[in-house]
């Protein structure tokens, strides 16, 4: 049973904090949390898609950005990626973690969430859109 799921991006500001915040909601019994790859340690999360997220009834107010490590990643039972390559970005922090690492889009076609960092908001509401059906998609098979 996965009870500790971690969300995985590159910076922790844009991406994994929604997916974050959005598990915790349709999964409120489960542990979640994010981290990046990448992370820009400390930071709240993107002013844009705080926005984004709030318009679509989320804060992200309170989240800071962290780091992964193979420490964290020894800590969850499932670590979701937004994007393939996030696969072995992970596996190459925490080799160990590889059998547990799968895709946040796995069930809306095994979908890469694209980075809308520093891009226009239509970037960020796709990706957020992208992030909640799969987080939709996710939440029956975890619960």
């Amino acid at each position: 049973m996965f009870n500790k799921i971690l969300v995985v991006c590159v910076g922790n500001i844009c991406r994994s904090p929604s997916g974050e915040y959005l598990l915790k909601k349709l999964l409120p019994h489960k542990e979640v949390a994010s981290a990046g790859v990448g992370a820009l340690v400390g930071k709240p999360a993107d002013s844009m898609a705080n926005d984004v997220a709030e318009t679509n009834g989320v804060s992200l107010k309170g989240h800071e950005a962290q780091q992964l490590t193979s420490q964290l990643c020894s800590e969850f039972d499932l670590i979701l990626v937004m994007e393939k390559k996030h696969i072995e970005a992970v596996t190459n922090i925490a080799q160990e973690a590889r059998g547990k690492t799968m895709l946040f889009g796995q069930w809306i076609g095994q979908k890469d969430i694209p980075d809308p960092y520093r891009q226009s908001r239509e970037a960020f509401e796709y990706a957020y859109e992208l992030i909640d059906n799969a987080a939709k998609a996710w939440a029956p098979k975890l619960s």
